[in-house]
C-alpha cells in the first residue's frame, strides 16, 4: 500500500516534523512505521530494522521500555491531567531542580521549540532588549519566527522579526564579540547548544558566559540533545559553565512528550504570580504541559539512567561504533569519502564527493544500502538497548553496503541510487 500519498493528502509535508518527511530518506525507506521495541522498529509489512534514528533522538533507553511505560500508565490511571497541579508535577520539578546545578526553577511543556522560545521571551523581558544572537552551526532551536526567520524559509515572517535574530559561529568567540560591538546594549540573549558535532575549544563556552555576564546578556544553553546524554547533569556540567537559562527535552522521558525551560530564579520568577504589584510576564501556559503520563515517564527515565549508568553506556557504545565505521571504511577503501566521528555519545558520519564536499547523493546511497541490509541510519542516535548484538548487525550491514558505495564512487552514484537524493530541510523551494 502507498502510505506516502495518504500521508501527504492528510498532513502538510506528510509528517508532523520535517525531519520525518519523505524527502529526508531514500526511496526504499519504510514509508510508515507501526511500532518499536528496544533498538528496533517495524513497518506494516513486517519488515524489521535496527534503528539509529531513535525517534529523532528522543529515545535514549529503548523503544517501549517497560519500566518507563508502566510509570506513565500509572499516571494515566491517576487521571493524567487534573484541575490543580498534580503530585507528580511537583516531584518532577523538584527532581530536575536537584539534578541540574544551574537550575532554581523549572516550567514543563511538550516540545523543545516552545521551551527555547520561552527562554528568548524571558531574556527579552529581563533585559528590556530585543535582539537575539544564535549560533549558526546549530541546526534547530524552534519552529517560531524568531528562529525560522534566520533560515532561508522566511515566507510568512515579517522583516522586523527576521532582522531581530543575528548569528555568530561556534568556537569563534571573535564572531560573538563582533556582534556585541555592532549592536551595543541591544542583545537580549545568546542561544546555542553546548556542543553538537564539535566540542568547545579553548574554553569557548566559558568565554561566551563571561561575555554575557560582562554585557548583561542572558546566556541560554539549549540542551535538547546534549541533556542526559553527555552527562546526567547536562553538558553544562561537563564543560564547567553555568547558563542563566537552559532547555531540555528529547531524551529526558524516553520518547514521551516532555520538555522544559529552567534556570536562575531571578529570571524564571518573571513568570510568577505571587509578587503583588510587579509587572508580569506571561510565560508558558499550556493545558497539557504538565500531563502526568509524561512526567511519570521522566521520573522513571531518570531513575533507570542512574541505576543502569546509561550515559556511560552511550559513550562506550559510541566509541565502538565510530571505530567500527572507520575501520570498515578503510577495509573497503572509501575512507577518503566516508568518515565517522564526532562526540562519542552522539556520533556522526559524513559522505564526501571527489572534491571533498558533502554529498547528499552519496549519503542517500549509504542510507539506501543500509536499509537493504536491515539498518535504518539516517543519522546516529544511540540508546541503552544498542549492545554487542546490534554492533555486530551494523558491522554486517556495513560489509554489504560499503562495496556498493565504492562502486558508486568509481562509476557514478546515479547508477546505484534508486530515487532522488535527500534534500536539506532548510531550503527555500521544494
Amino acid at each position: 500500500m502507498n502510505y506516502q500519498d495518504r500521508l501527504l493528502k492528510a498532513i502538510p509535508g506528510g509528517a508532523h516534523t520535517y525531519s520525518r518527511g519523505f524527502d529526508q530518506y531514500p526511496a526504499n525507506a519504510p514509508q510508515i512505521l507501526v511500532g518499536g521495541k528496544a533498538a528496533y522498529i517495524h513497518d506494516p509489512d513486517g519488515r524489521r530494522f535496527l534503528d539509529y534514528g531513535m525517534a529523532l533522538r528522543a529515545v535514549n533507553l529503548g523503544y517501549a521500555e517497560d519500566e518507563v511505560d508502566n510509570a506513565a500508565i500509572a499516571q494515566i490511571r491517576n487521571g493524567n491531567n487534573l484541575t490543580r497541579p498534580s503530585m507528580v508535577e511537583l516531584e518532577a520539578a523538584e527532581l530536575l531542580v536537584d539534578l541540574i546545578d544551574s537550575v532554581d526553577m523549572v516550567k514543563f511543556t511538550k516540545n523543545g521549540s516552545t521551551s527555547v522560545s520561552a527562554a528568548v521571551k524571558l531574556a527579552r523581558a529581563y533585559t528590556g532588549r530585543e535582539l537575539v544572537a544564535r549560533c549558526s552551526e546549530h541546526p534547530f532551536f524552534s519552529f517560531d519566527d524568531w528562529f525560522i526567520g534566520s533560515t532561508p524559509l522566511t515566507r510568512g515572517i515579517t522583516q522586523d522579526t527576521i532582522e531581530q535574530t543575528k548569528m555568530f559561529r561556534y568556537n569563534d568567540i571573535a564572531s560573538l564579540e563582533a556582534l556585541i560591538s555592532q549592536y551595543p546594549g541591544k542583545l537580549a540573549c545568546v542561544v546555542l547548544e553546548p556542543a553538537a558535532t564539535q566540542e568547545p575549544e579553548d574554553g569557548f563556552l566559558s568565554k561566551v558566559q563571561a561575555l554575557c555576564n560582562k554585557h548583561g546578556i542572558v546566556f541560554i544553553l539549549d540542551e535538547m540533545i546534549t541533556g542526559f546524554r553527555w552527562h546526567m547533569k547536562g553538558a553544562q556540567h561537563m564543560y564547567g559553565v553555568t547558563p542563566d537559562l537552559c532547555t531540555f527535552g528529547k531524551a529526558m522521558a524516553n520518547g514521551f512528550s516532555v520538555s522544559c525551560i529552567a534556570g536562575r530564579r531571578e529570571i524564571m520568577e518573571l513568570g510568577a504570580i505571587e509578587f503583588e504589584g510587579r509587572e508580569r510576564v506571561f510565560l508558558l501556559s499550556t493545558t497539557h504541559g504538565a500531563e502526568m503520563a509524561g512526567l511519570g515517564a521522566f521520573i522513571a527515565t531518570m531513575n533507570f539512567m542512574k541505576r543502569e549508568n546509561v550515559v556511560k553506556h552511550l559513550w562506550d557504545y559510541g566509541r565502538k561504533l565510530i571505530d567500527l565505521m572507520q575501520t570498515k571504511a578503510r577495509e573497503h577503501q572509501v575512507e577518503q569519502s566516508f568518515t565517522a566521528g564526532g562526540i562519542a555519545c552522539s556520533p556522526y558520519y559524513l559522505t564526501r564527493d571527489a572534491a571533498g564536499e558533502n554529498s547528499l547523493a552519496l549519503r542517500t546511497l549509504f542510507s539506501q544500502e543500509m536499509i537493504k541490509n536491515g539498518v535504518l541510519m539516517p543519522w546516529i542516535a544511540l540508546s541503552y538497548r544498542h549492545g554487542e548484538t546490534e554492533l555486530k548487525l551494523t558491522e554486517q550491514a556495513l560489509d554489504k553496503t560499503l562495496p556498493v558505495y565504492r562502486r558508486a564512487l568509481e562509476e557514478g552514484v546515479e547508477k546505484y541510487l534508486v530515487g532522488p537524493a535527500i534534500k536539506p530541510v532548510f531550503r527555500k523551494f521544494n
